[in-house]
Formats: structure tokens, C-alpha cells, sequence
């Protein structure tokens, strides 16, 4: 690699290392407090994954996706997921226009998939019909309406939320769907110290506002430079290993997971973690994922592709336990 490529790459990797920094100082000075979660949540979006986010009503799910948004002068959209949302109402439709010439014809009308940030509120009060809609513009990053495939572009990711409190009216998603996204991230209650800032941000005359810097060709400048950075076959072994030890029939396999999950992550669970561990190690300076960046990413990655079985869901045990037993029993061998 010649010195004038060398440079070229470590001037890309310090922009995406400012415009993250950027993004997520902005979006502090509107969303209050959990720093991991913001950090999670750009991560996925830098490599261009999906997140799901779970959390009672009230804590800041969809202000924290829109201030993403506007951080980065993204088109966002948010669609308020019921049970009689259609498909049609997702992707977007045929509807017939009169011509110029006085003859009429077909033309596709856009409907809110088409952006570069989607929220998906409260995903699972949609039905099993309209959330294939999400499903098939999550994973091709195009719809397919009336034969017609019309591609979204990018940057573009979808952040769906979920409540965990009311269950009345809603339909699980599926494995299939789950598995889709990148990261499950949950949003938690604030502490006293940050509900106190809260009201002071909400309560008072001043609003807080972001001041985007970066625009959409600036993030798509940046998202290929993730997958160049290099990664040990140590440390992917390491990412290979704990996703197998997922599996319930695998040799690696601890005792918790054998007793309590009836289906362990996909290979889209290494894809996941390999992508963000790279990304922390390019934040972090680095052109290589280490260990640690693996271990740090392991739970937002694997935590919703587990699928447990009676007795975990019976005995309600938290996914979390299980990935810190699989983490230690794979460092132990």
C-alpha cells in the first residue's frame, strides 16, 4: 500500500470517527443519559443493520430515533404499527392519475418504507401480513408491489420498537422477522439524577436541538469502510465459537443453554458481531476488531436470536444469564 492510499484511508477513518462522535453529542443534548444504548444504536446504523428497541411507554424510544435522523440530515419516516395497518400502507401503492394527454395510467405512490430512517412503532401490534412488508424491505432493501421491485437506497435502516408491558392486541414476531435485526437494544427507566435532567429539558422555555453536520453522501462515504477493517482469525473464532454454543445439540454447548434454549443464533448473529466488533475497533483507533470488541457486542447481538424453550420460558430466564454462561464457558475451554 503506497503512503498516498494510506493516507486516503486514515482520513476516511478519522471522518467516521468525528461524524460519530458528532452524532452522538447531538443526540445527548436531546436524549438524556444511557450512552451504551446510543452507542449500540449508531453502530447498528453504521453498518447498516436494523434494531429492534424495547421498552415501556414513555422513555424516549421514538425521540432518540428521530434526533438520529435529524443529527445526520436523513429523511426520516414513523409509522404507527396497528392491527389494521395494511401492507399497502407500509410500501406504498399503485393509484391511477389522469395524463396530460387526457388518458389515465398507473403510477407508484411511495409510501413511508421509502426513507432513510424508518420507525416501526410498536411493531408487534401490527399483523403477521404487514410486518412481512418490513421483512422484505429489511432484508433486500427494496419492495416488490404488484410485480413492479422498486429499490430504497441507502443509508437505510429500520428501528422498530416494542412494548414488553402490554401484550393485549399483538402479534410476536416471528424467528424469522426477529432475526432480521442487528441489535436488540433495551431502553431502560431514568435514574433520579437523569429524570431530573429531563424535566429540565422539557419543562423549561428552551428546547434542545441537534446541528447536523453530515448529510446522506457523507454516510455513504463512510459505510463500506467497516468491512476493510481486518479482524484475527483468533477473534473470529472467538465470535464463531459463542454463536455456536448457542445451539443446544452443539459439543460446545454449556449446561444452561442445554436445559433452557431450543434454538441457539443464526449465522446472522456472527455477521452481527463480527460488523460491530469492527466498528468499535475502528472507533477506538484501531484497523482491527480485538476480543474485547467481541465481548462487548455479544448481548445486543444474540440476546433476541434465542429462542428458548418450555422451561426457559416457563422459569422466565433472562437471556442475558444464558450469553454470560455460554461467554464464560467458552473462555474457560
Amino acid at each position: 500500500m503506497t503512503s498516498s492510499s494510506v493516507e486516503a484511508v486514515e482520513a476516511r477513518a478519522a471522518a467516521f470517527r468525528e461524524c460519530f462522535a458528532h452524532v452522538k453529542h447531538e443526540i445527548g443534548r436531546v436524549f438524556v443519559g444511557q450512552p451504551e444504548l446510543v452507542e449500540h444504536l449508531l453502530v447498528c446504523f453504521f453498518c447498516q443493520g436494523h434494531a429492534l428497541l424495547e421498552g415501556a411507554p414513555g422513555l424516549g424510544k421514538t425521540l432518540l430515533v428521530r434526533t438520529l435522523a435529524e443529527a445526520v440530515n436523513l429523511r426520516f419516516s414513523r409509522v404507527q404499527c396497528t392491527p389494521d395497518l395494511m401492507p399497502a400502507d407500509v410500501t406504498g401503492t399503485n393509484i391511477l392519475i389522469d395524463t396530460p394527454a387526457g388518458g389515465r395510467e398507473f403510477t407508484f405512490e411511495r409510501g413511508p418504507i421509502f426513507a432513510h430512517i424508518v420507525l416501526a412503532d410498536e411493531i408487534n401490534r401490527a399483523t403477521p401480513r404487514t410486518q412481512s412488508a418490513f421483512l422484505e424491505a429489511m432484508q433486500e432493501g427494496h419492495v416488490t408491489v404488484f410485480g413492479a421491485t422498486h429499490a430504497i437506497g441507502t443509508p437505510f435502516s429500520v428501528f422498530a420498537t416494542e412494548n414488553p408491558i402490554e401484550m393485549e392486541g399483538t402479534y410476536p414476531l416471528p424467528e424469522a422477522q426477529l432475526d432480521r435485526f442487528f441489535f436488540k437494544l433495551a431502553v431502560r427507566p431514568p435514574s433520579v439524577d437523569e429524570l431530573s435532567e429531563i424535566m429540565a429539558r422539557t419543562t423549561g422555555v428552551q428546547d434542545a436541538s441537534v446541528t447536523p453536520r453530515f448529510g446522506p453522501e457523507d454516510i455513504r462515504s463512510m459505510l463500506g469502510l467497516i468491512r476493510h477493517v481486518k479482524i484475527a482469525d483468533e477473534t473470529m473464532r472467538l465470535a464463531l465459537r459463542v454463536v455456536s454454543a448457542t445451539h443446544p445439540d452443539s459439543a460446545d454447548a454449556p449446561p444452561m443453554v442445554r436445559q433452557y434454549v431450543r434454538y441457539g443464533a443464526s449465522p446472522r448473529g456472527a455477521q452481527a458481531i463480527v460488523l460491530a466488533a469492527k466498528t468499535l475497533g475502528l472507533l477506538a483507533g484501531r484497523y482491527h476488531a480485538s476480543a474485547d470488541d467481541v465481548r462487548r457486542v455479544i448481548e445486543p447481538a444474540l440476546n433476541h436470536r434465542l429462542i428458548l424453550n418450555f422451561h426457559g420460558e416457563m422459569e422466565r430466564v433472562p437471556r442475558a444469564t444464558i450469553l454470560a454462561d455460554v461467554m464464560a464457558h467458552v473462555d474457560a475451554r
